[in-house]
């Protein structure tokens, strides 16, 4: 596939999202929502994001309603290592008590876990399918058949996921300590003298404002790099085969780890959401 375009013009299919946009022409898809503004869905990355979820939430539930208390089957093993794994996290780090908190830290761990590894998936096999269902089936140029399957590479989901995060924080940070404890904490933190109150809420608002960023770009960051060198990988074709599978082998390690720091992140941020001063 990649000898079908230059190398920019490669690169730039790949990094490129299916988009879906409403003008006064009606629904409208890719290059004719370039200049539609801010409403623009990325139809790619809520596919295959709400479809990986949904089969997090299958396989879990599936195993939860046939687990036996004997000798457990390879799957029932795999998922009690992960939920032990979280758990065992989630005990060590959030200090709090609330019912939510080891829910969502499986939830965030597996779902951006499954979304990492889509990164696995060879880069022109979904695009190549894609593009031949839009040909085939719809009679459109392959060309302008868009397909980003890793939503992680998607700075839009990343923030939408941090957003999510950020809202607990400020609903934990209320809940724990009031509002006016609250807003105690980002006016009289460091420096515990009214005269420092502009300065100490410029401080604790950059550093709130700083968490959700950082989980956001450092996930996007890492996620979209490694896609990238995918991409330049395949350009180089047929020897493209023993890097892939180098680089593959390095992201067995890495993608699971960007899962665990987004959970870890986050249980941290409302474990301290959630102190007492």
């Amino acid at each position: 596939m990649a000898s079908e375009y230059t190398t920019t013009e490669y690169i730039k299919h790949h990094l490129t999202n299916a988009r879906m946009c409403s003008t006064d022409e009606g629904i409208v898809f890719n290059k004719a929502c370039e200049d539609a503004g801010f409403w623009v869905w990325h139809v790619d990355t809520l596919g295959w994001s709400i479809g990986l979820g949904l089969l997090f939430l299958f396989i879990f539930r599936s195993v939860a309603k046939t687990a036996t208390t004997g000798v457990p089957g390879k799957l029932q093993a795999f998922v009690e290592i992960i939920f032990d794994f979280v758990d065992s996290n989630v005990k060590s780090t959030f200090h709090g008590k609330s019912e939510l908190i080891a829910p969502l830290a499986l939830t965030i761990f597996v779902w951006v876990l499954l979304m990492n590894l889509m990164d696995l998936v060879p880069v022109d096999i979904l695009p190549m399918i894609a593009g031949m269902v839009g040909e085939y089936g719809f009679g459109m140029d392959p060309h302008d058949v868009y397909m980003k399957a890793v939503p992680t590479t998607d700075l839009n989901l990343t923030f939408a996921l941090a957003l999510g995060v950020f809202i607990l924080i400020l609903f934990y940070s209320i809940k724990m300590k009031g509002f006016g404890g609250f807003t105690k904490e980002l006016t009289m933190q460091p420096f515990n003298h009214p005269a420092f109150i502009p300065v100490n809420f410029i401080l604790e608002s950059v550093t709130l404002l700083a968490r959700p960023l950082s989980l956001a770009l450092r996930l996007f960051g890492n996620l979209y790099a490694s896609e990238l060198i995918f991409i330049l990988i395949a350009t180089i074709g047929l020897a493209q085969l023993p890097l892939h599978f180098i680089w593959a082998a390095f992201h067995i390690l890495v993608l699971p780890l960007q899962a665990f720091v987004f959970m870890m992140l986050t249980i941290v941020y409302l474990s301290l959401a959630c102190e007492k001063h």
